[in-house]
């Protein structure tokens, strides 16, 4: 009997040290992963908005562009149209390439597994290249952006299913 009261008093302590309460900052402080722009919260680790970030975050960094604004956009089977959860990714980017005027970026191009090798390059290339367009017509100069396509040569997930394909069917922005 004895066990089981320490155990569920351990339980209990556990619980209540695990729990927080989101809106005990009351200095200012913003909570992780949320976005200090009023625009709601992001699914990453950091803090997006006034240039601060979680301390394993480097501002103006590869990390910093996939975790606070998203570093990838996807397409749909043989296609290299933007969607408009593309075109709300790119707007973003284009915000935080805005605020380090100093970096310039590599496009991927990628498809998934499906066709010739020579097929997915030229794919990949419409792909990264209707990405380059976007941001360049959003105000991004042109010389910042350069692309490259890798067609199906690396996937993000290995799989022979639709979602492994959705996954695989992307433009990504590196930070050079």
């Amino acid at each position: 009997m004895l066990i089981r009261l320490l155990a569920i008093a351990l339980l209990a302590t556990t619980v209540a040290a695990c729990s927080s309460d989101k809106d005990a900052a009351t200095d200012g402080s913003v909570t992780v992963g949320e976005r200090t722009d009023g625009t709601g919260a992001l699914d990453g680790t950091g803090v997006y908005g006034d240039g601060s970030v979680d301390g394993s975050v480097v501002a103006g960094s590869q990390q910093d562009l996939a975790t606070n604004v998203g570093d990838r956009v996807f397409f749909a089977y043989d296609s290299y149209d933007l969607a408009p959860e593309a075109r709300d990714t790119l707007n973003r980017q284009v915000e935080w390439l805005n605020r380090y005027p100093n970096l310039n970026i590599t496009i991927e191009g990628h498809s998934d597994e499906r066709g010739t090798r020579e097929y997915n390059i030229a794919l990949g290339d419409r792909r990264a290249t209707a990405v380059k367009n976007y941001l360049a017509s959003q105000g991004v100069a042109a010389a910042r952006l350069n692309t490259i396509s890798y067609g199906k040569e690396q996937p993000a997930v290995v799989g022979a299913d639709a979602a492994s394909w959705a996954q695989n069917r992307r433009g990504v922005t590196r930070v050079e």
